[in-house]
């Protein structure tokens, strides 16, 4: 075993988060290593349209998350336990391949709001919750919310949203075009006088950064892309890093601890390789950024005579506070065809309801979905007194397929202490690894604020001219699943954080958290494009202290 650091730093995780560290640090000439417990994920390799086994329905299997033997423990409200594999409900499955989900994701690239940021002194800390400012400001984000959009690629409107913060410069390319359900929605928001245009998407609208434009195919979310036209970090980041010569990527491979020295210094990681077998790797410092669920449970599980409750554990914070989105919303009938099936789908948002509703905290940014496929459809758009079988359930898709909008938006959700992350004690994964165990639930404002957001949309389809409206309504539960966060909160108290405003844990100069871990908040929108800006932000900064 080498006695010295063969790595000036190891990253734990290439997806939205890790790539962009990795990237900062190699651009920088620190010998880099960058590890991803999945594989490559291209069309070429996973070019199926499989419409029952994809990320966006994964209850029948999915082409990008983790394998079989990868279970975890879900605790739900009524005490009782459940192993789950990675495609079944309730497990708060990220995608796991080189890129983490953005060969697949949505592309919903939002800045959050200023108050986003603040929203424990906006609104005060109701009781039982763990609601909390972030220490740092919108403004010091901002810089590194353009670095994201214009590295990554982010096509939008600038101008279109008017409860957004001050931003410096435009998008770098214009927005996708508007088509039926939302031209049929902006005519509900002119009614109504809701601000509506359209979202920001990390998507090629024209050939930019050397790949093609979008062929709007219409199977975006949940499947990689033909044209290479979506952006994210697997191919708007990654391969100029790897081409300085100065990053080493290592996939499908797990990491098993983080491992100390003789005084509790980090030293590297343990990693397991497909066979099984076990290898320390060293470095002078370890960046985490494999997911809140993930991230937190590294920790934990990486204990030691002078961390026996996991690293970064003392004041028992690891694994707290977890978050994701309630995505509520509402379902409209209308008499003339709404379907589009040129992608990616959406095409038309407000953000009027992000803040500043009455008697509720927060709120939430509503746009139209993504083009449904008939499976979708058919498990999550039918009315509520409709048979999930038989002649009508048919006859509800011949007549209505083409003739619904599905319109919902992720809820900024109010955090409790007791939704968490901890390490199972009698489950174990392929590996023998201790596996995730959830439990807990968001705090009760959440589902009053989720029902709030259900209304709004509601309205905004009936005025559109929907002559039926339906859906269903939130019930308190754990929340965690793809937009997964806060489990390692960053903050200026280590009694209340894990890591400082800078994403270095408390008490360990050479261990890094850099993901949605850190959002004491997740914002009323999509937070891909927050976990890309912190991760610029951070990563330049881990590179300068090496």
């Amino acid at each position: 075993m080498p006695t010295d650091p063969v790595y000036d730093c190891i990253v734990v995780g290439a997806g939205a988060a890790g790539i962009v560290v990795a990237s900062k640090l190699a651009h920088a000439g620190k010998h880099t290593l960058l590890i991803e417990r999945g594989d490559h994920l291209t069309y070429a390799i996973d070019g199926r349209r499989d419409h029952l086994r994809n990320q966006r329905l994964s209850r029948h299997g999915h082409n990008a998350g983790p394998p079989a033997g990868n279970p975890r423990v879900l605790v739900t409200p009524d005490g009782s336990e459940h192993v789950l594999e990675p495609w079944e409900p309730g497990y708060s499955n990220n995608a796991a391949a080189v890129g983490g989900g953005t060969p697949v994701y949505g592309m919903q690239a939002w800045r959050f709001h200023p108050d986003d940021f603040r929203m424990a002194s906006r609104y005060g800390v109701p009781a039982g919750s763990s609601l909390a400012d972030w220490p740092i400001a919108y403004d010091d984000l901002a810089p590194f919310y353009e670095e994201a959009e214009w590295t990554v690629g982010v096509a939008g409107d600038a101008d279109g949203n008017r409860n957004q913060g001050p931003r410096a410069k435009a998008y770098p390319m214009p927005p996708v075009p508007r088509y039926a359900p939302g031209n049929t929605l902006a005519r509900g928001a002119a009614a109504l006088g809701i601000g509506a245009f359209t979202p920001p998407l990390l998507l090629n609208t024209v050939p930019h950064d050397g790949r093609a434009a979008c062929i709007q195919c219409g199977s975006c979310v949940g499947f990689t892309c033909p044209s290479d036209s979506k952006n994210g970090t697997h191919n708007a980041v990654l391969p100029k890093a790897l081409a300085t010569g100065a990053l080493e990527l290592m996939a499908a491979t797990m990491v098993a601890a983080i491992e100390t020295d003789a005084v509790g210094k980090v030293t590297g990681v343990t990693i397991v390789g497909a066979d099984g077998a076990r290898r320390a790797i060293r470095s002078r410092a370890v960046v985490l950024s494999a997911g809140a669920v993930e991230t937190a449970r590294l920790l934990l599980a990486s204990r030691s005579k002078f961390h026996p409750q996991g690293l970064g554990n003392a004041y028992d914070q690891v694994g707290r506070h977890l978050q994701g989105h309630y995505y509520p919303g509402a379902f409209g009938l209308f008499e003339h065809d709404v379907y589009e099936p040129r992608g990616p789908g959406v095409s038309i948002a407000t953000t009027d309801f992000s803040h500043g509703n009455d008697d509720v905290i927060g709120g939430a940014m509503l746009a139209d979905d993504f083009v449904p496929l008939p499976i979708i459809f058919f498990k999550q758009y039918l009315p509520p007194d409709l048979p999930r079988w038989g002649l009508a359930a048919k006859d509800f898709m011949r007549r209505n397929y083409r003739r619904v909008i599905n319109l919902r938006g992720p809820v900024q959700e109010i955090p409790s202490p007791d939704g968490r992350v901890t390490l199972d004690p009698g489950v174990t994964d392929k590996f023998g690894l201790a596996v995730v165990r959830l439990s807990g639930t968001t705090h009760p404002e959440t589902v009053r604020t989720a029902d709030f957001i259900g209304e709004r949309a509601r309205d905004w389809l009936r005025a559109s001219g929907a002559i039926r409206v339906w859906g269903e309504g939130p019930v308190l539960r754990l929340s965690g699943g793809q937009h997964q966060s806060g489990t390692c909160r960053m903050g200026d108290d280590p009694a209340t954080s894990v890591t400082d405003r800078w994403g270095r844990v408390w008490d360990h100069d050479n261990l890094f958290v850099s993901d949605a871990s850190l959002h004491p908040t997740n914002g009323g929108f999509n937070p891909v494009l927050t976990i890309m800006a912190l991760a610029f932000r951070n990563g330049a900064h881990v590179a300068a202290s090496l």
